[in-house]
């Protein structure tokens, strides 16, 4: 067992502590509490750490990047994240371009971060499945929490400019949409050939396997949601409008013009992850990119997530991202949930991580000075109880 003392413990549950210890073993939370309250004796712990004060803090969370898919310093021998030779690639997997001698690992444990939801880029309609990974490891399948966590589409410029280069469709976003659509819906036929199948394997017949439409039955099933990348507000409508159509989850990714139909997200009760801010308006969709966003959603009661969209905003700053939201008007404590238990429910790993509880995976980090200072200072990782 692993003991660290005399912390100000802000968990993420009901309760903090301001003089706490956590007690970890076999790489989960045995125990928080009161440094009061604590009945083992310190020499019955393999090891003791004494935080002298200092905060510790559930490990952050990014709830949409494209880490390892797009490796630091390699060049394009590394761009493993855009399969953009069709528009339609569901059957594609994040676990098998991930690579974990990526550097930005590296610099993820470094920023606090020790979970990340990564995957396929938007250059296609469906880009394919993201997984939920831990930021340490050697092989990929070691690091895996969830696989697969989310199913990746795209809609606005991106996969119009790729594909309206080639003069392929789509390239409009009327295109865009019905390309989805026709997806979803060939995905739904099959779905039914294998339900009246299964019902009757003597009498019917065995449909024809189709590995695309086999790898969007997670979605059409409710066992996963679609990830849908949308900027413009009007793209975000669409989203809503073929998930309700096909009765499938979504989240809203990116959301760069939520704030201007805040009460049809609120209404419908959608998962978003905000982001990146941090970053120029390289093209028209991101116009009203803006820091305020973030209190806007706070103010409507909107729960979202902070995300870095990695590389795009290297993530070793999701924590800087939060906190100069925090600086735009954002409370700490939204701006604390923001990459911690709203990116673990709104991609549903928070089983596991986005807290500090009883059970879950000891991820935290210990840091100095006050929270969302810009000079407040990551001292300590830990991943599953072990020092990074």
């Amino acid at each position: 067992m692993k003991l660290i003392k005399n912390a100000n413990i802000i968990t993420m549950e009901k309760d903090d502590f301001e003089n706490g210890y956590a007690i970890i073993s076999e790489g989960k939370f045995l125990e928080v509490g009161n440094m009061q309250d604590l009945k083992i004796k310190e020499s019955e712990f393999s090891s003791v750490y004494d935080a002298k004060g200092d905060m510790l803090l559930p490990g952050f969370i990014d709830a949409h990047c494209h880490i390892g898919l797009f490796e630091e310093g390699v060049g394009d021998i590394g761009m493993d994240g855009n399969e953009d030779t069709s528009p339609v690639t569901p059957q594609l997997r994040a676990i098998d371009a991930i690579n974990p001698f990526d550097s930005a690992f590296l610099d993820a444990t470094k920023g606090g971060v020790t979970t990340v939801v990564t995957g396929p880029g938007s250059a296609n309609v469906i880009g394919g499945q993201f997984a939920a990974i831990k930021t340490y490891g050697r092989c990929i399948d070691d690091m895996i929490i969830k696989q697969p966590v989310a199913m990746k589409a795209a809609l606005g410029e991106n996969p119009t400019s790729v594909y309206s280069a080639r003069k392929e469709a789509p390239v409009t976003r009327m295109a865009t949409a019905a390309i989805l659509r026709e997806a979803l819906f060939t995905a739904s036929e099959y779905n039914e050939k294998i339900k009246v199948y299964k019902e009757n394997p003597d009498e019917n017949e065995k449909p024809d396997f189709d590995f695309k439409a086999e790898s969007l039955l997670p979605v059409l099933n409710g066992e996963i949601p679609m990830k849908v990348h949308a900027h413009r507000a009007d793209d975000i409508c669409t989203a809503i409008r073929i998930a309700e159509e096909f009765n499938i989850r979504i989240t809203l990714e990116h959301c760069t013009e939520g704030h201007l139909i805040y009460d049809i997200i609120k209404r419908k009760n959608i998962p978003v992850m905000l982001g990146p801010t941090l970053s120029s308006k390289s093209k028209l969709e991101l116009k009203n990119l803006s820091f305020d966003i973030y209190k806007c959603f706070e103010k409507e009661g909107i729960d979202f997530a902070i995300i870095t969209d990695h590389p795009e905003i290297t993530i070793d700053n999701l924590y800087l991202c939060a906190s100069l939201a925090v600086r735009s008007g954002l409370s700490k404590e939204t701006a604390m949930r923001a990459i911690t238990i709203n990116a673990a429910l709104a991609t549903d790993i928070s089983e596991r991580v986005g807290s500090i509880k009883k059970g879950k995976d000891a991820d935290f980090v210990i840091v100095s000075g006050e929270l969302f200072s810009l000079d407040s200072k990551i001292k300590k990782v830990f991943i599953e109880g072990k020092e990074i």
